[in-house]
């Protein structure tokens, strides 16, 4: 039997931001009876702090946290997100949309998108979008909590707000939090586990598992435990990004706008004070003060602040729990922010590794358990983010034309094949995009399959018309019923 004294009692988290305190916040909700926390940041070292927009799932974890959504809205200057406008992206003056619900009715053999598919060949007119609850309702600028269905959401809002807001939780729950930079850290001789953290003032912290959320730096998995980095710019060539803040010049809308530019893409994402403005962009394809000038080009609204540009390297650390080291968020690995995915890989790597804590002394059969899971799932995500770029039509720019014809994982290659095949979407081993979202860029960036399921000629040409009409009014009936976006936030 282990011996009491080797438990993981003092986890040390190294750096703030939106990762550290959902660290500590996650942490000390779920094991603060039977742990330490301190967390180490320095007010000197700024935080990247642009990922305003988030996906459903992040209400599971504030419901771990035990959140009020109204407390939480307010001090955010939250909004709602009911998906993504995608403009530009198949073709020149093509847009669709990405709802984070389901469109249509399903059956189990057919997602709804089968049914519209032979609808279309039969003169259906209205587009995919109009059989979904969140693309109307994001469409007409409306939102409710109270219809049935209810809408599928999540929120627009300012992440230094956000890490602010769970810096006060945590700290109320017991987490310390210590100002300082890191210096130096003191490594086990033969183990080569981290002991402790030196601040520039002399303290030495010692822990027995420390939290890299030190950002793209990775001070500890990267400088100290010089874990390798796996790149993937082959694939997502964007490096670099450079945002601005404006002034709101009309009422927030309830979704998320991702433009097509001729190098790289512009996001739009209002919050209830300001519009959060960027453009995520490859210095191979355009010069940082051309892609300043193309982003100030396109705004709506006085500029707050100067553009500030980032540098970032896309891919992933080989390992992301070294030792007795877990890197989380930037240190970890990092993905643009086209599908908003930033964030809520921090929550699951927070919520793993609570359900993988260390009952007594770190084991390597779980920390190789945890590589593993986390590993796929950012795999799976960055598949479904390059296929935004693969299955692209245009060819009006170099940048776009790298795009189509690159080669991709064989994992997203099958997928897109099956799905021109007979418009088969597959979510695999529970990964976070579902089917319907894998169609919904599919079909939306152009992707014509050549067939569709044979379940859907269950219903004969009347069925399948009245089926197609039922859906858009009951969408229609929630929508014509809900208030304004603006309404629903001032009510709430």
């Amino acid at each position: 039997m282990v011996a009491a004294m080797n438990r993981i009692r003092r986890v040390i988290i190294v750096g703030g931001g939106t990762a550290g305190w959902m660290a500590a916040s996650g942490l000390v909700k779920s094991l603060g009876a039977n742990i330490d926390i301190t967390l180490v940041e320095s007010d000197e070292i700024g935080t990247v702090g642009v990922g305003e927009a988030v996906i459903p799932l992040i209400k599971s974890f504030h419901a771990l946290l035990e959140l009020d959504e109204r407390e939480f809205l307010h001090a955010v200057n939250g909004t709602i997100k009911l998906g993504i406008e995608f403009e530009n992206w198949g073709r020149l003056g093509d847009s669709y949309f990405h709802p984070f619900g389901p469109t249509g009715v399903e059956a189990w053999a057919a997602q709804f998108h089968h049914y519209w598919l032979k609808a279309r060949r039969q003169g259906e007119a209205h587009a995919l979008r109009n059989f979904s609850l969140e693309a109307s309702l994001a469409q007409a600028g409306r939102f409710t909590l109270d219809s049935e269905p209810q809408a599928q959401y999540a929120y627009h809002f300012d992440a230094s707000a956000y890490a602010k807001f769970l810096r006060t939780l945590s700290e109320a729950n017991g987490v310390k939090r210590v100002e300082g930079k890191v210096v130096d850290v003191k490594v086990h001789g033969e183990s080569g586990f981290i002991q402790s953290v030196q601040l520039e003032s002399g303290e030495q912290i010692e822990g027995d598992l420390f939290i890299d959320c030190s950002g793209f730096r990775g001070l500890l998995i990267q400088q100290v435990l010089k874990t390798e980095w796996e790149d993937w710019s082959h694939w997502l060539r964007n490096n670099s990004a450079v945002a601005v803040q404006t002034e709101s010049v009309a009422p927030p809308a309830p979704y998320t706008r991702s433009t097509a530019r001729a190098s790289g893409w512009q996001w739009k994402i209002p919050l209830q004070n300001r519009v959060g403005n960027g453009l995520v962009y490859s210095s191979d394809y355009i010069a940082d003060d051309e892609a300043k000038k193309a982003l100030l080009d396109n705004l709506e609204g006085s500029t707050i602040n100067e553009p500030r540009t980032i540098k970032f390297r896309t891919g992933r650390r080989v390992q992301q729990w070294v030792k007795n080291c877990v890197a989380v968020g930037l240190s970890s690995g990092f993905l643009e922010p086209l599908e908003s995915t930033s964030i809520h890989l921090i929550q699951n790597s927070v919520l793993r590794l609570v359900r993988m804590f260390p009952a007594m002394e770190i084991d390597p059969v779980e920390v190789r358990q945890f590589n593993n899971e986390t590993t796929a799932e950012i795999e799976q995500i960055r598949d479904f983010i390059i296929l935004h770029y693969k299955v692209t039509q245009r060819s009006d720019s170099r940048y776009w034309t790298d795009c189509r014809e690159m080669a991709v994982p064989e994992s997203l290659a099958h997928k897109i094949a099956l799905f021109g095949s007979n418009a088969r979407a597959v979510r695999e081993n529970s990964e976070m995009f579902r089917e319907r979202s894998w169609a919904a860029v599919m079909l939306g960036q152009g992707i014509e399959p050549r067939g569709y399921h044979p379940f859907v000629d269950n219903l004969n040409d009347q069925q399948l018309h009245a089926l197609m009409a039922q859906v858009r009014t009951n969408v229609s009936r929630i929508v014509d019923a809900s208030p304004s976006h603006r309404e629903f936030l001032a009510r709430f």
